[in-house]
């Protein structure tokens, strides 16, 4: 799909969550979490009807908390299964622990949860009240993939078994719940993250606002993150007549903004742009985008698609759907090395895009996610 949370962070989160203490209350706890943490992501299977299927259905109702109950209930489902088919008939070589069902199914519902405010926190956001409201809520503080997080994590699950390690070759008595100081330290850390990165967040847009980088008042903002760094931020901008972008260093104070290669202008009405904006991948592509950009961009195949092989006699045009969100300028391979960063080849290389062909003005012919056909 382009962007959404990784699963590396929703999988040990959930083992973190499940080492904090839950795992003293009953048997199976960690294995809970760890799978309901993860679980809302089966969504992805939609990705097989085709781009733009996966598109519309991704972060659809197993990313809502009105699933959280039926989706806890799935995975302590799941847990008993594997309890009563498989892990039964395992010796353990001492008293094993006691199975309370309706702690792994708490477990598992935290988990879930834990699913939805991860997802919230990066720039693709999440519809937590789907189907009665279909509005998308994003913080926007936590790149899609972060090594800050990844640290935190993967350190409060391999060293807890470093260190168990350690004691056994010493002859120490084994701890029967370790990690459980390590997992709340990472979970700690990571809402202390959270909490810096939202304190820079609105030093830049505090900086965009005083640096004026307009020539027309701002309608509206918002500041997309980087990975790693807290300080680094994709400011996007609209004004009456056009969207303008800009990379703020919080930390030092900079705004880096050139008008002239970072804008476009909003589009007059165009007949193979309305075409567009009402086929299958419009309608999908533009309840999901927060900051869509449309613009016809004439006879040019969609990225790694061939030519099409239309009639000698018909005209045709490709229509492109971007999202500012995701221009960012270390995206851009077409403009590395280059201290002119043009949003229009951004935009083409943004992680999510799509791209319709329109015959005549007012025939669809043609449907591409992410160079990937919609049939």
């Amino acid at each position: 799909m382009g962007s959404p949370m990784e699963p590396v962070t929703h999988f040990l989160t959930g083992a973190c969550i499940g080492r904090a203490g839950l795992n003293r209350r009953t048997a199976y706890a960690t294995l809970a979490a760890t799978l309901a943490a993860e679980a809302p992501d089966m969504d992805v299977l939609w990705g097989f009807a085709g781009p733009v299927v996966g598109l519309e259905h991704h972060r659809g109702i197993t990313h809502t908390l009105i699933a959280t109950p039926f989706m806890a209930a799935i995975i302590t489902g799941l847990v008993w299964l594997l309890h009563r088919f498989l892990f039964s008939r395992w010796k353990p070589a001492r008293d094993p622990q006691p199975i309370r069902w309706l702690w792994v199914y708490a477990t598992a519902f935290i988990a879930h949860l834990s699913h939805l405010v991860l997802d919230w926190t990066n720039n693709y956001g999440v519809r937590p009240f789907f189907p009665f409201n279909g509005r998308w809520y994003s913080g926007d503080l936590v790149f899609i993939a972060d090594p800050i997080l990844w640290a935190l994590l993967i350190a409060a699950t391999v060293l807890p078994a470093l260190l168990g390690l350690a004691d056994r070759e010493v002859g120490a008595r084994r701890t029967r719940f370790r990690g459980r100081g390590w997992a709340i330290f990472a979970l700690s850390g990571m809402v202390a993250l959270w909490c810096v990165r939202w304190a820079e967040q609105a030093a830049a847009r505090n900086l965009v606002e005083a640096a004026q980088v307009t020539p027309e008042p701002i309608r509206r903002m918002a500041l997309e993150p980087y990975p790693m760094s807290p300080f680094r931020w994709h400011a996007i901008i609209e004004t009456e007549h056009a969207w303008q972008t800009a990379e703020v260093d919080s930390h030092r104070g900079l705004v880096d903004s050139d008008s002239r290669v970072n804008s476009i202008f909003k589009p007059f009405f165009n007949p193979p742009i309305e075409v567009a904006r009402g086929s299958y991948l419009g309608q999908v592509y533009l309840d999901w985008s927060q900051w869509p950009v449309v613009r016809d961009m004439g006879p040019v195949p969609a990225p790694r698609q061939p030519d099409p092989k239309f009639p000698q006699n018909r005209q045709w045009t490709a229509v492109e759907f971007s999202d500012l969100r995701f221009a960012y300028a270390f995206l851009d391979t077409n403009m590395a090395g280059s201290s002119g960063r043009q949003i229009d080849s951004m935009l083409t290389q943004a992680a999510i895009s799509g791209w319709v062909y329109v015959l005549d003005g007012h025939e669809e012919a043609g449907q591409f996610l992410n160079g990937k056909e919609q049939k």
